[in-house]
């Protein structure tokens, strides 16, 4: 499995034009769902810290192999999520990994 993971800072003058460009980049993320190949899971998060330092939105994805997460780069339906959403993003932060086979969830 590998784990894709991609951070946000979004446009917006006001908290309100942040919101709306939270959401519509969630919505359009959420989207793919189901039209990827070798997509296991995918989350869209938006941040409530509201500290100065933190990103405004994450992805964050499993795919079942490297092929697969390569796949999705180049998907029609991925790019055409990126050319929509281009314009609303200032900054972007990825991290792409293997999970250790030894690594396990921690129990609550």
């Amino acid at each position: 499995m590998i784990k894709h993971i991609v951070m946000w800072n979004l446009k917006g003058d006001t908290p309100d034009e942040k919101a709306r460009s939270a959401e519509r980049l969630k919505r359009a993320f959420e989207g793919l769902v189901g039209k990827i190949p070798g997509l296991l899971h995918m989350e869209v998060g938006v941040d409530m810290s509201a500290v100065d330092y933190a990103c405004d939105v994450v992805l964050y994805s499993e795919f079942d192999s490297h092929e697969s997460l390569a796949g999705y780069t180049v998907h029609a339906e991925h790019l055409r999520v990126k050319a929509e959403l281009g314009d609303l993003r200032i900054a972007r932060h990825q991290v792409d990994y293997q999970p250790a086979p030894h690594a396990r969830p921690v129990a609550a």
